[in-house]
């Protein structure tokens, strides 16, 4: 038995849609800009420069992160609509073998 059912899996999905991506989206931004307006009232010092380069690093993880989330709930959906196909093509299978029986009539 599977760890969750197809309606489980769409609904983690519509919460990465609805909940995860766009609040990290959000954070990333506010954590972006805090940073950068940092970076400008300290301009001319060395801390400046490390800041602009924590900000390079910070969007390339965002990046990564939003393309996983994304990834995820691409998974999620594909292997719940995989399930249902897999379950309604055994069924049919399943009918055709009963309607195709050689035993049928003994």
């Amino acid at each position: 038995m599977f760890g969750s059912t197809p309606a489980e899996k769409t609904a983690a999905a519509n919460t990465i849609e609805t909940e995860l991506e766009p609040h990290t989206k959000k954070a990333a931004g506010c954590a972006k800009e805090n940073t950068r307006a940092a970076a400008r009232t300290l301009d001319g010092w060395e801390t400046a420069s490390g800041l602009k380069k924590v900000t390079e690093t910070w969007d390339q993880q965002v990046r990564m992160l939003m393309g996983r989330l994304t990834a995820e709930k691409a998974s999620l959906r594909d292997a719940s609509s995989l399930f249902v196909q897999n379950d309604v093509r055994t069924g049919d299978e399943l009918r055709m073998l009963g309607t195709k029986s050689k035993l049928e009539g003994l």
